[in-house]
């Protein structure tokens, strides 16, 4: 089982990206699936994450901004960032539990991480 993460990059303040992130394997099911960040000298802290039921949790720095999505046919979470601050600059990185064929009681992945940098 992977995770690929892509769609970081620079952005002014105020502007947007979309990351996306695609799980690959012989995976059975992923619940949850969503979004944390690490930014420099802080600890990785969750975005956002979304049950396969549809239910989603967003921390308050993200809620009004962020949208989190899933496509559970292609086993993609996506995150769409609004509004975008300085102080989201971070390393993004997907998760997700993940019951496979190589894990049939589940575990945690992790992607492998991409960096949004908002600066003017």
């Amino acid at each position: 089982v992977q995770l690929q993460a892509s769609g970081g990059g620079w952005v002014q303040p105020g502007g947007s990206l979309r990351l996306s992130c695609v799980a690959s394997g012989n995976i059975f099911s992923i619940n949850p699936m969503g979004w944390y960040r690490q930014a420099p000298g802080k600890q990785r802290e969750l975005v956002a994450r979304a049950a396969s039921g549809g239910a989603t949790d967003y921390r308050d720095f993200a809620k009004g901004r962020f949208f989190i999505a899933r496509d559970l046919g292609r086993n993609e979470v996506l995150l769409i960032m609004n509004s975008l601050k300085p102080e989201d600059t971070a390393v993004y990185y997907c998760n997700g539990f993940i019951i496979s064929s190589d894990n049939p009681e589940g575990d945690e992945y992790w992607g492998q991480g991409t960096l949004v940098t908002v600066s003017s």
